[in-house]
């Protein structure tokens, strides 16, 4: 982990406007933003809030549902998030043994305890099951074996090794008693998404009703044939309360889907990574717990090994699935952006923290845009310095 060092004054253009800004930072906080000109020519690189990923499995070989996790895992994986732009993420813990889930929240909350830039960058832990579909399909990858039915007293040993940062947890209402459940999550502050489920229309309205807010990686874990009119897809867009989250890295859904996501919930649609710990690695076979044997291709699709078409998770940053949006002309490059930063810090209700403005935390992000997409050059976490790359023009 590069050593940080504090950030007083930042120069770039506002991602939305273009306008060339001054930046002034202190003690962490945004605290003047003016219009700038340079005495030496106009400024290159945009200023943006810096992305907020609400679902990363691991990256860069670092696999936060392996057993044991270290604590010093926990710390190397949100070093390697700066490096693409990630200011808050919220480590996504999946189905496992009850012992096994035990040990990765003990240590994910261990690493914030040991090391305060990782406790600022981490916004809170995701449970991704096990009161998920046990269903062939709806399940995904997740073993099983371990899934089973909601349980509080269970969750709560859980919240309790985490001391309180599970903050956000999918499960799917087809189980019965499902409702009472999210009640008792939302009554303790915690987000309630549906995902991986094979509930019926009328379950899905049910847990709505009982305070479910967001749907985890819409048409994805799903079966391959649903009935054409009741569904549990068309039940979730269909529901005005409901966030969707979706994963655009070019192989999870296709572009027909990502256009319905936004043109039917326009303001409540979230970018997330969904990454895994191949996620940043080089392209080839490999071995993995839970996947089995699976393939990274060249253009970072990962899937089961001689399957192409069965995917195995995600082996792309959240940067990428930005710059997906922007490269297939869905979206403008300041509206893909404010899908990954803005839009989940908002949902997560830390607006503030990643605003931009004056008062705001500064989790900033220095970038250029090229015809790929954006490219980061600075991360600024809390107003310190924790990514920079080498060379960047200027």
């Amino acid at each position: 982990m590069m050593e940080k060092t504090s950030c007083d004054v930042v120069y770039g253009c506002d991602y939305r406007s273009g306008k060339q800004l001054k930046v002034t930072i202190s003690e962490g906080i945004i605290r003047y933003i003016e219009e700038h000109t340079p005495s030496d020519g106009n400024i290159k690189q945009i200023i943006a809030p810096g992305l907020v990923d609400l679902q990363v499995n691991g990256f860069a070989g670092i696999d936060l549902n392996s057993s044991p996790l270290s604590y010093s895992a926990v710390r190397e994986l949100a070093a390697r998030l700066w490096s693409e732009g990630v200011t808050t993420f919220f480590p996504t813990v999946i189905t496992n043994s009850e012992a096994n889930i035990f040990q990765s929240v003990k240590s994910i909350a261990e690493a914030c305890s040991l090391y305060p830039e990782v406790r600022m960058t981490i916004g809170g832990i995701h449970l991704e099951g096990p009161f998920i579909s046990p269903e062939e399909g709806p399940r995904g990858a997740h073993p099983a074996e371990f899934i089973q039915p909601p349980n509080w007293e269970l969750f709560c040993r859980w919240q309790e090794a985490s001391e309180g940062l599970i903050k956000l947890v999918t499960l799917s209402p087809e189980w019965p008693l499902s409702g009472e459940f999210i009640k008792k999550c939302v009554r303790s502050g915690i987000i309630v998404a549906i995902g991986h489920t094979a509930a019926t229309p009328d379950a899905i309205r049910s847990a709505v009703e009982s305070g479910a807010t967001m749907s985890t990686h819409l048409g994805n874990a799903s079966h391959q044939m649903l009935p054409r009119h009741r569904n549990y897809i068309w039940e979730q867009l269909a529901a005005d309360e409901l966030h969707v989250t979706m994963i655009s890295d070019g192989f999870h859904i296709p572009d027909a889907m990502l256009k319905i996501f936004l043109k039917v919930k326009p303001e409540k649609t979230i970018l997330v990574s969904d990454s895994t710990m191949f996620a940043g690695m080089k392209p080839g076979n490999y071995s993995t717990h839970i996947g089995g044997n699976v393939t990274l291709t060249d253009t970072g699709k990962l899937h089961i090994q001689g399957k192409p078409d069965v995917l195995a998770g995600s082996g792309l940053p959240l940067l990428h699935c930005v710059n997906t949006l922007i490269q297939k002309n869905l979206l403008s490059p300041a509206e893909a952006w404010e899908l990954a930063s803005i839009r989940p810090a908002a949902f997560i209700g830390n607006y503030q923290c990643h605003s931009f403005s004056i008062g705001a935390p500064a989790d900033i992000v220095i970038m250029e845009l090229n015809n790929t997409g954006y490219r980061i050059l600075k991360t600024i976490k809390s107003g310190k310095t924790v990514f920079e790359r080498v060379h960047h023009s200027k």
